[in-house]
């Protein structure tokens, strides 16, 4: 329930233009016309665009130079902006793309609610972690920012935004397992000027950082947040002074137009219709044993977009995200997916959709809901499944069929690692997020394998900590870190493989406290795509009563959670424990999603995947039906054999639909995606051609359908849904009756309802 008083501060869609016309007569602001953006000449366009741009990287450099959170010097998790007048965002960085959802609903707020008090005036800077608010996506995502004057007039905003690694709250890393509401959580403060007259303010600094279990780390990042501002502000003011303000603010606004123009033009030479995505996160805090749903139908008219989340799960535990995390989410797959060859104005790309959704859902969750877990959960889960969608209709262009692509990793993998440092000569408390699953796996596409080890969808330039400058800066040992054979998704192209990590205290004569958030345990996040499986589920443990000093005293080198010799103990999606000196933390984190049916990837890349320990044996014959050689050559004939008796096994497990004896014209048919093509009323299979549905009379797909354990999709599978969750958790597989080519491949709730064998998407026009 919301609380009175509360709707004041909820992100909803905001009209700049309503923004502008609600500004108080004092507070003057800067634009140009129509006639001076047309009346821009092509050469001083992209010389200007390219300094704006040139000014957001600045900002950038200057805020990691100055941060001393290996959050931001090591893995990149900030971004930040350049906004017009009022707000509109015109360039932003190539970090944290999710953050770029929410920039400008900080600055609409802003522009509503501080204008006349305290005031808006040159010199200021405001800070703000309230994720109804905007800004970020959950506490401890903190965003600086300023108002650009020029000659009086407003001309302009900044912003650097960072996740911070403690803000207090109940749960180390203000990660709360148990949250039930935000009030478990670090605190939202809406913007609040922390800068004055071009001077920090002490008072309002020290509350700030106060309520950190890291004040020094903190303390460092708000004044980095100030500093790169600064830089923007004064790099802003020389492209001024060179070409003056109205011919770049007449930039800004033709930088968001033609984006926004060049977006419409993408989408008007795509396939009109409707495409449908239904992911989970299973468990919603400590002790909790349910699955729950985010659900998206993306329709696509001529040049516009439209999200609906009608039908998403209400609001729960910790898993849940503001209005801002979803718009953040939508971002995330719009940008790489659709906007990847168009400038990131993102104040003209989001012209281009509209968002429908339901207030305290899990995906638009209503004051007091806690969201800590809010972009690494709700809001990621919610950019996944934006991106299956998007990888559909893409699938069907033949043009930019190439740039669909399966989930990525499918989730942050969040452990918080806290104790004591004994290493100097006066003992100092730690506080480590683990940032090594900044590795994750790249899903595949239609033509390529997903990068392994490749970094997150979300962070195109992030980066994975430097082994010796985590053990330098934390009383830490690596025992190893490396790719897991197996984790990327089978698939005609392999998904991307992730990695493991297992550390010990080093230095730390005490157990150091940890905390453990992370979905796609039991239900995979990692979604394959055109029949390709999910990649490997998570998996995180703590090897008790082990002392790895020792072993390695002895001179033996542990490789894998069972040369311990000792208990494992599973962590929970979202826990609270301990690891003891001696002991071990292991976590293992999610790779790619498969394209294709695995059965169709060539032999000899199988055969080259083993070589390059991206794939065991076991994994290379039970799901590729690949027999290799003691040598690693393909046998051929038995590689031939062995795929006949795995598709011989297919349908003999599956239940399968009456189906006659029509085909489709494969000479003439239409490709919808790698298994499936259309010609006209006539839905059939790419492969064998059997018709496997007529739009005038058939309601959905006649598809073999087969479920079974989770473990029956491969060694990818590292964990036993048992232990997190009650409903039972299945290998759901739909192949043509035909040929028996996999169509979906899913590791899902029983309770799930397929989209892949809907008819809408085959009725779309062909755009």
């Amino acid at each position: 329930m919301a609380i009175p008083g509360s709707e004041r501060f909820s992100s909803r869609p905001v009209d700049p233009q309503v923004v502008a016309a609600g500004l108080p007569a004092d507070l003057p602001v800067h634009t140009v016309t129509q006639e001076q953006v047309d009346a821009l000449d092509p050469l001083t366009y992209e010389v200007v665009r390219h300094r704006l741009w040139s000014v957001t990287e600045e900002m950038g450099e200057a805020l990691k130079r100055m941060s001393g959170s290996p959050i931001v010097t090591d893995a990149n998790d900030f971004d930040f902006a350049i906004c017009d007048e009022v707000g509109q965002e015109v360039q932003v960085g190539l970090y944290n793309t999710m953050l770029v959802g929410a920039v400008d609903l900080a600055i609409y707020w802003t522009l509503q609610n501080r204008a006349t008090n305290p005031g808006i005036r040159e010199g200021d800077m405001f800070l703000c972690n309230d994720p109804w608010v905007g800004g970020g996506l959950h506490q401890s995502d903190v965003i600086v920012f300023q108002p650009v004057f020029h000659d009086g007039e407003l001309f302009a905003w900044t912003s650097a935004i960072c996740h911070e690694p403690d803000l207090g709250g109940v749960g180390l890393g203000s990660f709360s397992p148990a949250a039930q509401d935000v009030f478990a959580e670090a605190l939202p403060t809406p913007p609040i000027k922390v800068v004055k007259d071009f001077e920090i303010q002490d008072d309002v600094a020290d509350v700030w950082v106060r309520r950190s279990r890291v004040p020094m780390l903190v303390n460092l990042d708000l004044r980095a947040k100030v500093g790169s501002n600064t830089v923007g502000r004064k790099r802003l003011e020389e492209v001024i002074r060179q070409y003056g303000a109205d011919t770049v603010k007449a930039v800004m606004k033709r930088m968001m137009t033609d984006a926004e123009g060049r977006l419409r033009g993408k989408l008007r030479s795509l396939p009109d219709g409707t495409w449908k995505a239904t992911g989970y996160q299973d468990q919603s805090h400590e002790g909790d044993r349910g699955v729950h749903k985010i659900t998206v139908a993306m329709t696509k008219a001529d040049d516009r977009l439209v999200f609906d989340f009608t039908g998403t799960d209400a609001q729960t535990g910790l898993i849940n995200c503001t209005y801002a995390g979803m718009r953040g989410g939508v971002m995330l797959a719009l940008l790489p997916m659709l906007a990847h060859d168009i400038p990131w104005s993102a104040g003209g790309l989001m012209r281009c959709f509209d968002l429908v959704s339901e207030e305290g859902t899990i995906n638009n969750a209503s004051f007091p809901a806690a969201v800590g877990r809010g972009p690494i959960g709700p809001a990621w889960l919610t950019g996944t499944l934006v991106a299956e969608c998007l990888s559909q209709m893409l699938d069907r262009s033949p043009d930019l069929g190439t740039t669909a692509q399966a989930a990525c990793c499918g989730t942050w993998d969040t452990a918080v690692v806290a104790g004591l440092d004994e290493r100097g000569e006066v003992p100092q408390p730690f506080l480590n997020i683990m940032m090594e699953p900044m590795a994750g796996g790249y899903g595949a596409r239609p033509q390529a394998d997903g990068m392994d080890t490749g970094g997150l969808f979300c962070i195109p330039m992030g980066r994975i900590p430097d082994v010796e400058m985590t053990e330098f800066l934390y009383p830490l040992l690596t025992l190893w870190r490396r790719e897991e054979p197996d984790s990327g998704g089978p698939g005609r192209q392999r998904g991307g493989v992730s990695a493991s990590l297992a550390v010990t205290l080093h230095g730390s004569s005490v157990p150091a406290g940890l905390v453990l958030a992370s979905a796609g345990k039991a239900v995979a996040q990692n979604s394959g795509l055109a029949g390709g499986y999910p990649g490997n589920t998570g998996l995180d443990a703590v090897v008790r009563g082990v002392d790895a000093h020792a072993l390695l005293a002895e001179g033996r080198i542990p490789s894998s959670v069972e040369d311990f010799g000792a208990e494992v103990e599973v962590g929970h999606c979202y826990a609270q424990s301990y690891v003891a000196p001696g002991e071990v933390l292991y976590m293992h984190w999610q790779g790619g999603g498969g394209y294709g049916d695995p059965l169709l990837r060539e032999p000899a890349a199988v055969a080259h995947d083993l070589a390059e320990l991206k794939v065991t044996r076991e994994g290379a014959e039970r799901v590729y039906g690949v027999v290799l050689g003691a040598d690693g050559a393909v046998d051929d004939p038995g590689t031939r054999e062995t795929r006949e008796r795995m598709r011989a096994e297919r349908r003999e497990r599956s239940s399968s639909p009456e189906v006659g004896d029509g085909r489709v014209d494969l000479s003439r048919a239409r490709a919808v995606d790698d298994n499936l093509v259309v010609d006209g009323t006539q839905v059939g299979c790419a492969h064998c051609g059997l018709e496997l549905a007529d739009t005038t009379r058939d309601a959905q797909l006649r598809l073999a359908v087969f479920e079974g354990p989770s473990s029956t999709a491969g060694p990818q599978v590292t964990s036993d849904p048992e232990i997190y969750v009650d409903e039972p958790i299945v290998f759901r597989q739909l192949s043509c009756p035909g040929c028996l080519t996999a169509v979906y491949s899913g590791i899902v709730p029983t309770s799930h309802e397929d989209h892949v064998a809907d008819l809408d998407r085959f009725t779309a026009s062909a755009g």
